[in-house]
């Protein structure tokens, strides 16, 4: 993925993923769904567990999510390939406002961001705007290499589950 912008998905629905400066991460993209039914994919475990985690990267699976989404709620995603051997990845909320923002930190490390995503409502639709601030310049680097790298294809996996949802 070119580190500065990129794009997957249909013309109508595609994915932008925009590097902002030396510490920023940008990705947008509309969905053919209510505001309150993408925060629903994003806020409950059960349907979060369905598209995080991206198809591509063979025999690694979400094994376990738990998720207290609430201000000052926390969370916990563990990643493994079927052995004992698992990744967690944790943090907490920092704001949650149902069907509009959700903001947590990624505590992982020091390298972790701060992501905030939010839900505007547009005719019926979603855009939806993931936005995450590095602590650093490498740190950046490293996600856009990595986890960010997935950003497109988990947003399509979501718009899969999305359109089999309904309202």
């Amino acid at each position: 993925m070119d580190p500065r912008v990129s794009s997957a998905g249909g013309a109508q629905n595609r994915t932008s993923v925009e590097r902002r400066g030396d510490r920023e991460l940008v990705v947008t993209r509309t969905f053919d769904a209510p505001p309150s039914t993408v925060y629903k994919a994003w806020s409950q475990p059960e349907l979060f567990q369905r598209w995080w985690m991206p198809k591509s990267v063979i025999g690694v699976s979400l094994v376990s999510c738990d998720m207290d989404v609430r201000t000052g709620g926390k969370y916990r995603l563990e990643f493994g390939a079927g052995g004992s051997d698992t990744m967690a990845f944790y943090g907490k909320y920092l704001e949650v406002v149902p069907n509009e923002r959700i903001v947590w930190t990624n505590d992982e490390g020091e390298e972790g961001a701060i992501t905030t995503v939010t839900f505007e409502e547009q005719g019926g639709k979603t855009l939806l705007s993931f936005h995450e601030v590095y602590p650093s310049k490498d740190a950046l680097e490293e996600a856009l290499q990595g986890s960010a790298a997935g950003l497109p294809e988990q947003l399509e996996q979501l718009n899969e589950l999305l359109s089999n949802m309904g309202e």
